[in-house]
């Protein structure tokens, strides 16, 4: 790697795109490729309460964190936590916290002083705040680290790729990667074309994750191995 550790911020064009298996399943490639990989997760929100407890669980986080297989303190991981399904701007106001751009750079630059790289994984997609004057871009200019949007294969996918991509670029952001997800079983006409139109109409590397029906985790997963070759470029540069 860089003298500098690196990041890149992984965002969806919508939730339940598969934003989480995506980033789980690059900690895992880039783990088999000699890399110490920490996740990040600035905010959570739907967070259960542990049984007998008033602490909250990031199981999105936690499955992160098992993925990259690291030590790094939960806390550092995912600084904070919500339990109601919220933005997680809306979800600190109603448990009256601020969430403060300085303690997430903070939590960053530790992962990146003692891991090789930091996989920082937004709540939802690229505009979602996080306070009422910081959105994810925002925390990615700050963080100084580049883009992949992850697209959930569906009716829609090509509009939504595409205002996801262009608004990152428009924000002056570099996407290193697209990767066109399939997290649903079925398929139809959309679904077919969804890659080759989005091919056309991007220039932005697209990789593609068919639809995984289960039975191995995402971070022992080969089919991610091209998508983390690519990411292990650009990190070093030569992306």
């Amino acid at each position: 790697m860089s003298n500098e550790p690196r990041g890149l911020l992984i965002t969806g064009t919508d939730t339940g795109v598969g934003k989480t298996v995506v980033t789980s399943g690059i900690a895992g490639a880039l783990r088999r490729r000699g890399l110490w990989v920490a996740p990040f997760k600035p905010a959570e929100s739907g967070c259960a309460s542990e049984e007998g407890s008033k602490r909250l669980i990031a199981a999105d986080a936690e499955l992160l964190r098992r993925a990259c297989g690291t030590q790094a303190p939960l806390d550092t991981i995912c600084p904070y936590r919500f339990a109601p399904p919220l933005a997680p701007w809306v979800a600190a106001e109603q448990a009256g916290v601020t969430i403060d751009p300085l303690r997430l750079e903070q939590c960053y630059n530790d992962l990146a002083a003692s891991h090789d790289a930091v996989l920082v994984e937004t709540a939802g997609g690229i505009l979602v705040p996080l306070s009422g004057s910081l959105h994810y871009a925002d925390l990615a200019r700050l963080l100084r680290v580049p883009v992949v949007v992850v697209a959930g294969s569906k009716l829609g996918a090509i509009n939504h790729a595409r205002l996801t991509l262009e608004f990152v670029e428009a924000a002056g952001l570099e996407t290193i990667a697209c990767v066109l997800n399939h997290p649903f079983g079925e398929t139809n006409a959309a679904i077919e074309t969804n890659e080759a139109t989005l091919r056309r109409l991007t220039t932005v590397p697209v990789f593609v994750i068919p639809h995984r029906a289960g039975g191995i985790e995402p971070w022992d997963d080969s089919m991610f191995d091209p998508l983390a070759l690519h990411v292990e470029a650009c990190l070093r540069g030569g992306g």
